[in-house]
């Protein structure tokens, strides 16, 4: 006997794809390198500068503009890292 997954309904189809166009309108008009960071973020918890540097290929210096765009959108949150002070933690905030 097969059970059946719930099925989405057109309805919920347009909300989710909606919730998603959301989440991303800030990060559309920034530069390629910011979307980047954004995605590996996402699929990332929590990224200092240098894993993020390690994740995208980028040089660290384009990864430093790429969070700073993010930053100024408000798409990224960063705090210091209890395990070394020098560093900042970086996570997706939408």
């Amino acid at each position: 006997m097969n059970k059946e997954e719930p099925r989405m309904s057109a309805t919920d189809a347009v909300t989710a794809d909606e919730d998603i166009t959301d989440r991303w309108s800030a990060v559309r008009d920034l530069p390629p390198s910011a979307k980047l960071v954004a995605k590996v973020l996402d699929y990332n918890d929590t990224l200092t500068q240098s894993e993020l540097a390690e994740e995208t290929l980028l040089p660290p210096r384009t990864v430093r503009y790429a969070l700073s765009r993010l930053e100024e959108e408000d798409v990224v949150d960063s705090r210091f890292s209890f395990a070394d002070a020098r560093k900042r933690l970086y996570t997706l905030s939408v």
